[in-house]
């Protein structure tokens, strides 16, 4: 990128590597990574950049894979000018940087039900773009609004009804960085509902690999819904069960591997490649093609140049 770009507040850093800001430590640089100080900094930002560059932004890449050609353009990452987390009555107002877990456990404190956040990795901004779900509940059974910058620098609030909100979908417009986003709570014990998040940990590592470097589920449930966490949750048309069906519970590519655990976690078991995991992303959904007839679609987000 030969743009001369504007001159932010925050932390701007020409042909920054990836791979340290993804949970599976894989992929190239961008052509930018810029780390803006806060909403204004962002905004001032975004007017003055050329129209023609193009922006991504990520959060804590804990469902991302970037390819191993890196990214073209001006990735954006969101950090402490944008992770407070404030209590109003029975809404809660978080920042796009702030982790799901530490908002679900704030809210708990102040006696606010988001309890279901508290297993899902990763940052709001991430949750709110993939109404991100468990246990039956997702980001659109509690959002109000969300704050927004523009491509423009624009500055823009977005009802919860007007992102089209479905299984891990959302209708942002492209270019868009969201900063913070309200939440509706239902009230609860303070101690019963961090009991009740215990529980949901208990569970959630049990079940799923997390020692191990993933990026959380693979492929969307072809049942469009998540898991319920319920006796009664069938393992018909689930991601894991047709991967499992179709023999591969822990098979290897490279260093990648569908985990041993969870067949829907794909892991960098061995200083694996992004092409490697993206390959073995790609013969699972062959396989489960052949032996099922369904086409897993990718949960995992899969960016830049190979």
């Amino acid at each position: 990128m030969t743009q001369t770009l504007p001159t932010p507040r925050g932390t701007l850093t020409p042909n920054r590597p990836l791979a340290d800001l993804t949970w599976l430590r894989v992929g190239g640089p961008a052509d930018w990574l810029f780390q803006p100080a806060d909403p204004e900094d962002l905004a001032d930002f975004l007017r003055d950049l050329d129209a023609s560059v193009p922006v991504f932004p990520i959060g804590v890449g804990s469902n991302l894979i970037v390819r191993d050609g890196g990214i073209r353009g001006l990735v954006i990452r969101l950090g402490r000018g944008f992770n407070g987390i404030e209590i109003a009555g029975e809404t809660v107002i978080a920042g796009a940087a702030a982790l799901d877990a530490h908002v679900a456990r704030k809210a708990a404190e102040a006696g606010l039900d988001l309890t279901f956040l508290r297993t899902i990795p990763g940052s709001i901004g991430g949750a709110v773009r993939m109404n991100a779900g468990c246990y039956g509940a997702y980001v659109a059974d509690h959002l109000i609004s969300v704050r927004a910058v523009a491509r423009d620098g624009g500055i823009h609030d977005i009802a919860a009804a007007d992102l089209r909100l479905a299984y891990r979908h959302s209708e942002i417009p492209e270019g868009w960085i969201l900063t913070e986003a309200r939440f509706r709570a239902d009230p609860g014990d303070p101690a019963e509902l961090a009991a009740k998040m215990a529980d949901q940990l208990a569970r959630r590592d049990a079940s799923q690999p997390t020692k191990d470097r993933s990026a959380g589920s693979t492929f969307r449930n072809p049942a469009g819904f998540s898991s319920t966490g319920r006796a009664d949750d069938s393992p018909e048309l689930k991601a894991w069960s047709l991967i499992d069906a179709a023999g591969l519970r822990g098979h290897r590519l490279g260093g990648a591997q569908m985990s041993e655990k969870h067949p829907n976690f794909l892991l960098n078991a061995d200083g694996a490649t992004a092409a490697e995991l993206e390959a073995l992303g790609e013969l699972v959904r062959q396989r489960v093609r052949e032996t099922s007839g369904h086409d897993l679609q990718w949960e995992v987000i899969r960016v830049g140049a190979p």
